[in-house]
Parts: structure tokens; C-alpha cells; sequence
């Protein structure tokens, strides 16, 4: 947690909206490579490009003594991210950007019934209502029953799930690994796991693919790193609001770049999924602060 007397807020939200147009430009950018270079072949050029960024740490990595709980933990967060790759550049080519965006933000909450689940820790009623509006919110962007719910919609169902699951696993990854640790070896596993899906459905991508799945490198890297600076200068309950942006601008792509129109039940499924998402968020955040102070009368609720 960062104490108040160090914290930037300004500083915070500048990060958080500087990664919100880096991830905007990703999603850009994948739009535009369409679908004839595979998914799971897209997703891989972009994670092998990417380890250029790690070369520098590659020497430092071989000399690690990885555990073998480190190596499984590493592994399974390989294979859940993965998976989460794949189908999101699956659905990234089939439905519009905003339908993608929004269902994304369900995979903290897939992160906050697995710590419930599998860590112990405790979902309390508000939490659990919380859980409860955002997948309300998933329902009202896919409404079943009144449009057709195609492959890519599904595909970020599990996205979100998957990648709560990595998520998940870092969270614990992080007890005993570094964070430069932890990013790498992802980067590695999924690559790794990346490789032989691809090389199922191989189409020999051009120059062109291979220089936009390059930027895609850049741009994911980089606001990985933007990201990071962002919860280093403020806590997550005033950087976590400012992800709703990225919706803004993804409708806002979609509708002047892609001519994919606005549907104002996908915005509004979204804005009830970041409101859950940040009430989530914001508990945490107050519970973590009572463990860490005294309590105070006037903080009573």
C-alpha cells in the first residue's frame, strides 16, 4: 500500500490514462492485422517479438535456482495466459472493440472469486453483490436471447476467465519471485505454449503483418510498464476508476476508425462492470487500511 504522505495521485491518473491509449492502440492495431494470420500464429509473433524487451535479463534468468513450486507455479500461469492470448485475439478480429474492452474488466472479478475460493479470503455480502452486478453487467452487453451471441463473444467469456487465472497465479508467484522475475518468465511460457498452436494453422504472414504484430510488441509492453508506474505513484482506488476511459476511447475507435456504430447496452454494461470492479477495489483498499492503522471513529461505518 502506498502512504498518503508519498502518494501522487495526478501522477497516478496521468499513467493510468497514458495505459488506457496504449492498450486502445493494441486493440487498434489487432483490429486492423484482421483474421487472416491465425489467432493463436498472431498471438505468438507478438509474445516472440516482444522477448527482444527482456534480453537485457535473459544472462540473470539462466542463473536463477527456480524451485520446483516456482517452476509449477510459473507453468500454470504459462498455460492460463495461454489460453487468454488466444482467444482474445480470436475475438479481438469478430466483434467490435468496445464489446471486447468491456468484457475484459470481468477478469478482476474472476480474480476475486478465485482468492475466495482457493486462497481463503473472505467475500464479504458487498463484495459478493459487487460480483454479482458485474456479471449482471456481462449479461446486459451480451443480452442472450435478443442478439445473437457468436464465437468471439464466447471466446471473451473465457478470455476473462483465464486470464483471471494467471492473475491469480502471479498474485502468488509474487510471495517469492521478483516482479521483473515473474513478467519475463511469462513472456517465455507463453511463447513457449504459443509455439505449437501456432504452427498447426501456419500462414506465412507479410512484412506488413509482421511490422503491425510488432507494434502491438511496443505498445503491450509499454503500457505494461506505464501501468506499473501508475500503481507505484497512487493506490489502486484512484487508478482503477480511470480504466473506464479505455471504454470511452474503444467505443469511440470502433465507431470513427472501424464504422462498428455504438451500442449504448455495451457501454452500459461496461460502466456497470467498472463500477463494480472499482466498489471492489475501493473495499479492499479501506480494509487494508485498518489493518494497518488504528481504528478511527469517524472512518465507522
Amino acid at each position: 500500500m502506498i502512504p498518503d504522505s508519498t502518494a501522487k495521485p495526478a501522477l497516478g491518473v496521468f499513467w493510468m490514462v497514458v495505459t488506457g491509449l496504449f492498450f486502445v492502440g493494441v486493440q487498434a492495431l489487432v483490429k486492423t492485422l484482421g483474421t487472416r494470420v491465425p489467432a493463436a500464429e498472431a498471438a505468438f509473433l507478438r509474445y516472440a517479438m516482444g522477448l527482444v524487451f527482456f534480453l537485457p535479463i535473459l544472462e540473470k534468468l539462466r542463473r536463477l535456482r527456480l524451485t520446483r513450486r516456482q517452476l509449477r507455479l510459473f507453468g500454470l500461469r504459462g498455460a492460463a495466459h495461454t489460453a487468454a492470448v488466444a482467444l482474445w485475439f480470436f475475438a479481438m478480429a469478430r466483434i467490435p472493440i468496445a464489446d471486447v474492452t468491456a468484457m475484459n474488466y470481468l477478469s478482476p472479478i474472476y480474480v476475486t472469486l478465485g482468492a475466495a475460493l482457493f486462497l481463503g479470503e473472505r467475500l464479504a455480502a458487498r463484495r459478493l453483490l459487487a460480483v454479482a452486478a458485474a456479471l449482471l453487467g456481462a449479461l446486459i452487453i451480451l443480452r442472450p436471447g435478443f442478439r445473437e451471441v457468436g464465437a468471439g463473444h464466447l471466446a471473451m467469456v473465457f478470455t476473462a476467465m483465464f486470464f483471471g487465472a494467471s492473475y491469480l497465479l502471479a498474485k502468488i508467484s509474487s510471495d517469492d519471485s521478483g516482479p521483473g522475475v515473474v513478467v519475463a518468465m511469462l513472456s517465455l511460457t507463453v511463447t513457449a505454449g504459443l509455439a505449437p498452436l501456432a504452427a498447426l494453422n501456419w500462414v506465412m504472414p507479410t512484412g506488413w503483418e509482421l511490422l503491425i504484430l510488432f507494434g502491438v510488441a511496443c505498445l503491450a509492453t509499454g503500457g505494461h510498464y506505464t501501468m506499473t508506474l501508475a500503481f507505484r505513484a497512487a493506490p489502486l482506488t484512484v487508478t482503477q476508476p480511470v480504466t473506464f476511459l479505455q471504454l470511452v476511447w474503444a467505443v469511440a475507435l470502433g465507431a470513427l476508425v472501424f464504422d462498428e456504430g455504438v451500442d449504448p447496452w455495451v457501454v452500459l454494461g461496461g460502466v456497470v462492470i467498472v463500477g463494480a470492479v472499482s466498489f471492489i477495489t475501493w473495499r479492499e483498499a479501506r480494509l487494508r487500511r485498518r489493518t494497518v492503522a488504528p481504528p478511527v471513529p469517524a472512518a465507522q461505518e
